[in-house]
């Protein structure tokens, strides 16, 4: 259960209880979320609204000036979502007109698997690398993503790879992420 106090849905201020409210039955996380986020309900709203959607799918604020597609973020994001454990972002498909579901099943055999380009697989390269062993990042793998990212792209890339990790532990230590089947 959670270790942050879970109000009750009918609490919830407007932007908390539509996402509650909108989340399938089955979506555990998502309804644990908005309960958990209780006592500072705009942080969960800024975050979801005014970054983590636009930037993930080019739109609203990112529109225009994001550089990575949204295709590259969905297999970043799915490649973290299995590191973390995630099982609720693992079964999301926030991009699902980039990402086909065959695709997004054998992200974790990347380098295998048939369907990515050398610039999607460095991106989750580089992406589980910082999820795993950032330290491990050195100046060759830098030079060697600039072959397929310029500066900008690569800011992006690191941001949007930080902030999928950190996310997902986030909702891993307050204990809101289904680990198991909860039956």
């Amino acid at each position: 259960m959670s270790r942050i106090a879970m109000p009750e849905p009918e609490v919830l201020p407007g932007y908390l209880r539509a996402l509650h409210d909108g989340a399938p039955e089955r979506d555990w996380s998502t309804r644990h979320c908005a309960r958990a986020f209780a006592p500072a309900p705009e942080l969960l709203e800024q975050y979801l609204t005014g970054f983590y959607y636009n930037w993930h799918s080019n739109t609203g604020a990112a529109a225009g000036v994001a550089r990575l597609s949204p295709r590259e973020k969905e297999l970043v994001r799915l490649r973290i979502a299995t590191l973390n454990g995630c099982q609720t972002c693992r079964a999301a498909r926030l991009s699902e007109n980039t990402v086909s579901e065959d695709e997004a099943l054998s992200v974790d055999a990347y380098e295998e698997a048939g369907g990515y380009s050398e610039r999607e697989r460095l991106a989750i390269r580089l992406a589980e690398r910082m999820a795993l062993d950032h330290l491990s990042i050195d100046d060759e793998s830098i030079r060697e993503m600039r072959d397929h990212f310029d500066d900008a792209e690569l800011l992006e890339l690191l941001m949007m790879a930080g902030q999928y990790i950190g996310f997902g532990r986030l909702l891993a230590v307050l204990q809101l992420e289904e680990v198991a089947c909860p039956i």
